[in-house]
């Protein structure tokens, strides 16, 4: 395989395009040879997968991926999940909550090994965050047949819907409905920016909302998930490892800041006569940076609606929304207590009425030593190294899960960091350094 940066934008490149030929054009021995095109062959899934889901929801403009909840790019994102699942032969099924499911053995039998992640992005995202999780999972499951494995425990590959929340604002809907940390009666009151209710949205897009709600008889079935994701930071390139396993994900959570103030005339209003909130909102960015940076965690005003939105008049209101993460709870509210104090001082100087409202929050979330070590033991058997176990300020649905099912993350290395944004990449050799490793853990949990 090649080291070469694989990726979803116009004009990267496509997974083993060049990688037989790069093998041969070296002019390695034949022994190389061999396993250069077993590698390839390992790998022959993943790229024709990826070739076909790439243009799926794709901006041409921006180069970047669109795929919001219960929108048209979803409905070809997830029908692109169903025909993998059953050109495989396995059982495919959606649950109550939306989420996408393909069975390999009974889904009743219980103690299931479930994998998988999710297809859906924020604006304008990259292709990695979510799909190579799914892509390497139907890749490992690939694999694990060709090598002749015998399962004696069911295996799932799971696509949780709305992973994202880029269309209602609130992250890992599916999940958390599954879960039971998002209730149904909360999720009906969630709305996109154009007020459309998220059972609406649903039902548009051919699915019956009516049953929404916590799925405790199918989380009872699932004895381990663990989803595979592309690291959303460079600990994994400044060690120079190609894979590591989560300890645990930071607390985190998403605060709105409404701020109310004076509609006016740009040009006819004196400056000492203004209630502004733009600058009151423009103050508490600042805030948000100058707390996060003394406290050594993240804080980020990455959205912002302001009425009425002209450009000769003066807001009425400005929203913003904050997304805060620390390692450590009492850090994360110590930043988040200052951003709101800054915020409150500077809108009472300037005469404008504030609201925080927070609208999600998880906290810290330890995975399970026993299946993280176990993890690492197979891991480390087939590489004769142990695997780096490395922290995240990035959410996934397997941290939602974990407070109901034991659950592991695999972190496939990501060369610059880059995250959330078309330019995310990986290189096509840790991709399927990526699948393989997925394809032994799944082997010992699953087939022993």
């Amino acid at each position: 395989m090649t080291s070469e940066a694989i990726s979803g934008a116009p004009g990267g490149t496509t997974p083993g395009a060049g990688a037989v030929a790069a093998g041969t054009a070296a002019g390695a021995g034949s022994r190389h040879a061999r396993q250069g095109e077993e590698s390839v062959a390992r790998g022959a899934s993943f790229h024709e997968m990826w070739r076909e889901l790439a243009p799926l929801g794709r901006d041409s403009g921006s180069g970047g991926y669109r795929r919001y909840a219960w929108t048209g790019a979803d409905a070809d994102s997830r029908a692109w999940f169903r025909a993998q699942a059953e050109s495989r032969g396995l059982g495919y099924e959606v649950d109550r909550n939306g989420n996408q499911w393909a069975w390999l053995g009974d889904p009743l039998a219980g103690d299931a090994v479930v994998t998988g992640s999710h297809l859906d992005s924020v604006p304008d995202g990259g292709a990695f965050d979510g799909p190579l999780g799914v892509v390497s999972s139907f890749a490992a499951l690939d694999e694990l047949r060709r090598r002749g494995a015998r399962f004696t425990r069911p295996v799932a590959i799971a696509n949780f819907g709305d992973e994202e929340g880029a269309r209602f604002g609130l992250a890992c809907v599916g999940s958390r409905l599954t879960a039971g940390q998002l209730t149904a009666d909360r999720a009906q009151e969630l709305r996109d920016a154009d007020g459309v209710p998220l059972p609406r949205a649903m039902e548009s897009a051919g699915y019956d909302p009516s049953a929404i709600g916590p799925d405790p008889e199918r989380l009872a079935r699932i004895g381990a998930f663990v989803e595979l994701h592309v690291e959303q930071g460079r600990a994994l390139d400044l060690s120079g490892d190609p894979l590591g396993i989560a300890s645990a994900i930071w607390p985190h959570g998403r605060w709105r800041f409404d701020f109310h103030g004076e509609a006016n005339h740009a040009g006819t209003t004196r400056l000492a006569d203004r209630r502004d909130p733009m600058l009151t909102y423009a103050e508490t960015v600042l805030a948000a940076r100058r707390e996060a940076e003394l406290a050594g965690a993240v804080a980020t005003f990455g959205k912002v609606s302001v009425e009425p939105n002209g450009v000769n008049a003066i807001p009425s209101l400005v929203r913003g929304w904050l997304d805060s993460r620390a390692a450590d709870q009492s850090v994360l509210d110590t930043v988040v207590a200052g951003i709101e104090a800054a915020a409150r001082d500077r809108a009472e100087r300037a005469g404008v009425d504030l609201r925080v409202v927070r609208e999600s929050f998880t906290p810290v979330v330890e995975f399970e030593h026993a299946l993280r070590d176990e993890l690492g033991r197979i891991l480390s058997h087939r590489t004769g190294a142990p695997v780096p176990v490395l922290g995240t300020g990035a959410g996934h649905d397997a941290g939602i899960l974990s407070g109901s099912i034991p659950t592991a993350m695999l972190f496939v290395r990501n060369p610059t960091g880059v995250s959330h944004s078309p330019a995310e990449s990986a290189a096509e050799d840790d991709c399927v350094a990526g699948i393989l490793a997925l394809a032994d853990v799944l082997e010992g949990l699953a087939c022993t």
